[in-house]
């Protein structure tokens, strides 16, 4: 995408540990941490005033949602609908608080990603309400 940032840098996130899971209408998300970011959940960040480590990686799966056909009134992840993610890499991010952030919608018809096209800035408007806690 540009500005550089790759999918390829969050290669494995499918093995991640789970950190959060919300439901915004028909979407579901997941929100998965690399094995850094969840030692820094663990060490107790993000705290106000400190920062997540350098390295630390998130994916916000998003999934379309489906009525259970055993249980209607469970709703289910379907189809895959896009990625979110979030780096922490202070020196090359320095413009957006260190992070940078992508959005990658899958297309079922070639089972690929393709990048929004916004660059590695793209989630810093909607997370500088959390700016005391290192936009997390």
């Amino acid at each position: 995408m540009p500005g550089g940032l790759a999918l390829s840098e969050f290669k494995g996130y499918e093995k991640w540990q789970v950190i959060a899971a919300s439901q915004s209408g028909n979407i579901i998300d997941v929100i998965v941490g690399n094995p850094e970011m969840i030692a820094a959940y663990e060490s107790g960040l993000p705290a106000e005033g400190k920062k997540i480590p350098d390295g630390a990686r998130m994916v916000k799966i998003h999934w379309n949602g489906k009525k259970h056909a055993d249980f209607p009134a469970a709703t289910i992840p379907d189809t895959l609908h896009d990625l979110d993610t979030m780096v922490k890499d202070s020196k090359r991010f320095a413009a957006t608080g260190g992070w940078g952030y992508g959005q990658f919608n899958y297309d079922a018809g070639s089972d690929s990603f393709k990048p929004l096209g916004t660059g590695p800035g793209c989630g810093f408007a909607c997370h500088t309400n959390a700016a005391s806690v290192d936009y997390v």
